[in-house]
């Protein structure tokens, strides 16, 4: 049966546990399932050699890898390394061109090398920035989601979003995108599936959506 099944490996978010994917159900007789766990990145480790050393996690040939937000970015530098079936991204982008201006001007000025103190010693400011500004009313549900604070991996990560220069995506990418995306807003986004009501944290509070749709996303050609 192992055969028949076709594996899908889930990538959270930027410092966020496989618990985000707690309510995706996929169908059993089709699908099997694999939540990826970050990892703290080696010494000035670029994302092309950390994509590599995660790739060693995923065991099953022609596997789905879906990410979300800035696992959306690793699990296409891993499909650069991997024959893969099919990648999804969500509440994500597929190349520099579609990062906000904020971020690109956080780039410019390398004010990212700013921000890592402060979101280690905050976990609201962090929660912010990682899932949008209405995360502040909801706090204490999201803090189950948020599992990694080592500032290293922080620090690592931030800069590896906003200094991302991939130019062209991959042709056998799937974006699913929400029309109310704080992070990365729909106006920069294209050819995309636009989830109306979708905000960066859709992932969780949409998944009866993901969970009616995403078998067909998989199997189309």
């Amino acid at each position: 049966m192992d055969k028949k099944l076709i594996h899908v490996y889930l990538m959270p978010g930027m410092a966020a546990s496989h618990k985000i994917f707690e309510n995706i159900k996929l169908p059993e007789t089709q699908f099997e399932m694999h939540c990826l766990e970050w990892m703290i990145p080696l010494e000035n480790e670029s994302i092309s050699g950390y994509a590599l050393r995660m790739s060693t996690h995923i065991k099953h040939e022609n596997s789905v890898l879906l990410g979300v937000s800035f696992g959306g970015v690793l699990v296409q530098e891993m499909g650069k390394h991997l024959a893969v079936r099919k990648l999804i991204i969500v509440s994500s982008v597929k190349s520099m061109h579609e990062l906000p201006k904020k971020m690109l001007l956080a780039k410019s000025t390398m004010a990212y090398k700013l921000l890592p103190v402060q979101l280690v010693s905050n976990i609201e400011l962090f929660a912010k920035y990682a899932f949008g500004s209405n995360i502040s009313k909801r706090l204490e549900l999201y803090k189950k989601y948020l599992s990694v604070n080592d500032s290293h991996y922080l620090s690592w990560a931030i800069k590896q979003m906003v200094c991302w220069n991939q130019e062209n995506h991959p042709s056998n990418i799937v974006h699913i995108h929400g029309d109310n995306d704080a992070v990365f807003p729909i106006k920069n986004i294209t050819n995309c599936i636009t989830i109306k009501g979708g905000t960066h944290i859709m992932i969780i509070n949409k998944y009866k959506w993901f969970n009616e749709n995403l078998p067909s996303i998989i199997l189309e050609n």
